[in-house]
């Protein structure tokens, strides 16, 4: 595990667990999607990342200070969340990193969570969501799911590197991805991709709250996502254009 990133437990850790990220890009989609999981599901915070390679910033809540990006678990399900925009010049320790304690945990499949940005979204009632894989494990788990592989195209940022790392150590992991505004927080999109992650790993999530007030969600997310968005201009996000995401299975 890189010296300058520690994920820090706090309590007994699951094994051979499913683990979901949730973490800042396009749309906000994977931290919105994560956020109402943990809330929903009332799972207990059981490890913390630290690193000096993030700004110094703690989070509070209930008056108490914690690390913007932390680990829950619930049973048998472990969920990672930032609550920061993650330096872009950061993201390869940090996901290394996290990566390496998932192989040490023996995490049986990780999901992360996440959008594609789509420029008619705007036009798009029902958003899609797409599968991507590590291996030839997690593209069957997909097909049998009956969810739309991407065959083609480009991937920008930390999902990215999750599939990357995943593929190198043989752990099946999975990226769904939903149609999403670049710019603005979207809660339609994260409940799309909570009903396309019970197809894979059953979460009894009511997704009506974020379709209901999904102009509150979009207030409270705005500044996270305003310097998510000064991040991914840094990774060059918007190479994820250059081969449109619609060639898939």
């Amino acid at each position: 595990m890189s010296e300058t990133v520690r994920i820090v437990e706090r309590r007994e850790v699951p094994t051979d667990a499913k683990m979901i990220h949730g973490l800042p890009d396009v749309g906000l989609v994977g931290v919105i999607a994560v956020s109402q999981i943990i809330s929903q599901l009332k799972m207990v915070e059981v490890a913390y990342v630290d690193s000096d390679l993030l700004p110094p910033v703690i989070v509070l809540h209930e008056g108490l200070p914690h690390s913007p990006i932390r680990i829950f678990s619930n049973d048998n399900l472990l969920a990672l969340i930032s609550e920061i925009a993650i330096p872009a010049s950061s993201l390869q320790p940090l996901m290394r990193a996290i990566v390496n304690w998932m192989d040490e945990k023996g995490v049986e499949t990780a999901i992360s969570l996440g959008g594609i940005a789509t420029p008619n979204r705007q036009n798009i009632e029902s958003p899609k969501v797409y599968g991507v894989g590590s291996n030839e494990l997690s593209l069957k788990i997909l097909r049998e799911k009956g969810i739309s592989v991407m065959e083609r195209g480009f991937l920008v940022g930390p999902q990215a590197l999750i599939l990357q790392y995943c593929a190198e150590k043989n752990i099946a992991a999975i990226s769904l991805l939903a149609q999403a505004f670049y710019n603005y927080p979207d809660p339609e999109a994260a409940a799309a991709v909570i009903d396309t992650l019970n197809q894979i790993v059953k979460v009894p999530v009511n997704v009506s709250d974020l379709l209901e007030k999904g102009e509150e969600v979009r207030l409270r997310m705005r500044d996270i996502m305003r310097r998510t968005q000064s991040e991914l201009v840094r990774m060059r996000k918007s190479q994820e254009y250059d081969i449109p995401h619609y060639y898939v299975a």
